[in-house]
């Protein structure tokens, strides 16, 4: 498995951000059948490590086990074999329920209450005063998007898909969580629904809280996330931040206007001429002295960016390999 920060030893390294996730060879198997006879493994020795203060994307294909995973990390279900810590304490142990928040991927709400009366709820779950409540319910709903008086006041039956999200969302966060867990958070959302999740998941970022996702959504994980790991049959097949995973490579895709169009094919690999008399091109050499050039050509950049492969793209290669491999 390519792993760039996996812990190489199941106790935390103090020298480093805090772990506040760490499991060793996590793994489960479900017994189905007439007789209990016959196993499933959901999940194959998962090793990996989440730091304070990051935001942390789990990839996979349907059925790869990510949810597993997210219900081991919350106590939710037992793992078969292998060891975790979450917030330093062993997975399951109940002292650090009030410390985490958790938004599943198809939450059941009681819908004949209203969205302000369900936040009441599960306040009252965590015995937060009343007091607290008065001001944290209204703090919630504003950065949801849901402070409207009719959202507030009508019941939960009559939400959109977007506002029942939205609403979770705020469930997961009345606690005012250290971590926060969700399960496919732009599930069935719109791209307005997916923008406005996005926006409250680097809000959360930026207050320092720790993030531990999943989605399918890989364009949205690419702008999100320090650093993401994929899941595939079961098996974490790598892990790390989008910079080790992606590559940092020094090739530039670069497009300006003018210029010699002989000495640019020496400066650039695959270089096209538009109609409009721009060019683009793949910058190969030092990016100055291609300024410098350029700039005596009487040319001038219109935009570069460095030249890598797309999350998804390197998503697609990696379950490839692994399909092969099986094969």
């Amino acid at each position: 498995m390519k792993s760039v920060t996996d812990a190489a030893d199941f106790q935390p390294n103090t020298q480093e951000r805090p772990p506040v996730i760490l499991t060793s060879e996590l793994r489960k198997v479900y017994r189905t059948g007439f007789f209990l006879n016959q196993k499933v493994v959901s999940l194959k020795s998962c090793s990996l490590t989440v730091y304070k203060g990051e935001t942390f994307g789990l990839l996979g294909p349907n059925g790869a086990g990510k949810t597993t995973l997210l219900k081991l990390l919350l106590g939710i279900i037992r793992s078969t074999s292998g060891r975790g810590l979450l917030l330093g304490k062993p997975l399951g142990d109940r002292t650090i329920k009030q410390r985490i928040g958790y938004l599943p991927e198809n939450p059941y709400f009681y819908d004949y209450l209203t969205g302000w009366e369900f936040l009441q709820l599960a306040a009252g779950l965590f015995q937060i005063p009343k007091r607290v409540q008065r001001q944290r319910i209204p703090e919630l709903l504003e950065l949801v998007g849901l402070s409207q008086a009719d959202a507030r006041k009508k019941q939960m039956r009559r939400y959109s898909k977007g506002m029942l999200q939205r609403v979770g969302m705020a469930q997961a966060l009345i606690n005012d969580p250290e971590v926060v867990f969700l399960d496919e958070p732009m599930s069935g959302l719109d791209p307005i629904g997916r923008c406005q999740m996005r926006e409250i998941i680097l809000s959360l970022k930026a207050a320092g809280k720790t993030i531990f996702f999943n989605s399918h959504i890989l364009s949205e994980v690419e702008q999100i996330c320090d650093r993401v790991a994929i899941l595939a049959q079961g098996e974490l097949i790598c892990s790390g931040s989008l910079n080790d995973l992606l590559g940092t490579s020094n090739t530039y895709h670069v497009q300006g206007q003018g210029g010699d169009c002989e000495i640019l094919k020496k400066w650039l690999l695959h270089l096209e001429f538009q109609s409009d008399g721009s060019w683009q091109g793949e910058l190969q050499g030092d990016a100055y002295d291609f300024f410098a050039s350029l700039h005596l050509m009487g040319g001038k950049i219109i935009t570069m960016k460095l030249f890598r492969l797309s999350l998804e793209e390197f998503f697609m290669q990696e379950i490839q390999k692994q399909k092969s491999s099986i094969i």
